[in-house]
């Protein structure tokens, strides 16, 4: 990609994702992350009614009483977006890749931060922490780390989430969200461990980027030689209905795997395919957390 295409593919993300945010998402974001203050204020014991969320399991432990952390509302936060760039994200089945789709996730987070006077940073990562910019404010800067997600050249090809995790909680002393968008198709047991760190000091919102030939292919009496864009091994696949089954149940228990993972850390994903518009899952994501925070 030129230097030509990358500009006319940032400035296409620009007007995109500016009109959805002026329309719709900045509001929502506000509404969903409001009053998740960031600065720690005390330690206190829980009262009924308190966010289950907020209590703090090693003085609760110690003590044999419950204790909620308490923080500061502050209105500014900090948002960072980690995002895979191995070549399993180099896949896309309809109209887009799921690089792309990525892409867009991003800036849709981005520019909902920037309207609300945020700070956003950005890590991408493959088998390697492939680029870190850190968390600043102002349009200068967003519309630097979309160019980033739009043209970055990725030195790796596989995926190692973990040391993503890990260098985020080193690198980052405060307190923030953290977007973490992936495929998610790295065996659980690889990055288990620093996810469950990750969501205790980030407000984590994991989005995971799908497409429907991940899930099954149709059934035809042929075969076809399959490339895994990540270790780059070959194989033949053969089409049929057995096969077909076998795809879709290790699809369904891969999704089940993950909600098993997240579910206990009080983490919702955000599931986005390809073949859909990214903002819609966004936004009912927001909106259910909305009311979450209202209760």
């Amino acid at each position: 990609m030129d230097t030509a295409e990358i500009l006319k593919k940032v400035r296409q993300i620009e007007i995109q994702t500016n009109k959805l945010v002026s329309e719709t998402f900045a509001g929502e974001y506000l509404s969903a992350f409001k009053g998740q203050g960031i600065e720690f204020a005390e330690v206190r014991e829980y009262t009924p009614g308190d966010d289950v969320r907020a209590i703090d399991w090693n003085v609760t432990a110690r003590t044999g009483v419950p204790f909620i952390k308490k923080y500061n509302e502050t209105r500014e936060l900090t948002l960072v977006i980690a995002c895979d760039v191995s070549a399993s994200q180099r896949f896309g089945s309809v109209d887009k890749l799921k690089q792309e789709t990525a892409a867009e996730l991003a800036a849709l987070f981005a520019f909902s931060a920037m309207r609300n006077n945020d700070k956003v940073g950005l890590l991408l990562f493959s088998d390697k922490i492939e680029l870190f910019v850190p968390p600043k404010k102002g349009k200068k800067h967003i519309l630097r780390l979309i160019r980033e997600l739009v043209a970055f050249e990725p030195q790796g090809r596989g995926t190692d989430m973990a040391l993503a995790l890990k260098t985020l909680v080193q690198v980052l002393r405060r307190q923030g969200i953290l977007v973490l968008i992936s495929d998610y198709l790295s065996p659980l047991e690889q990055f288990e461990k620093p996810l469950k760190l990750a969501a205790n000091k980030f407000d984590l919102i994991p989005v995971v980027v799908t497409d429907k030939l991940e899930r099954g292919l149709p059934a035809c009496a042929a075969c076809m030689t399959v490339v895994d864009p990540e270790t780059g091994q070959e194989g033949t696949l053969a089409l049929t209905a057995a096969m077909n089954e076998r795809l879709q149940e290790d699809a369904r228990q891969r999704t089940e795997n993950l909600t098993k993972l997240f579910n206990p850390l009080k983490v919702e994903p955000i599931t986005v395919d390809t073949a859909q518009p990214a903002a819609d899952p966004v936004i009912a994501f927001f909106r259910r957390r909305t009311r979450q925070l209202k209760r």
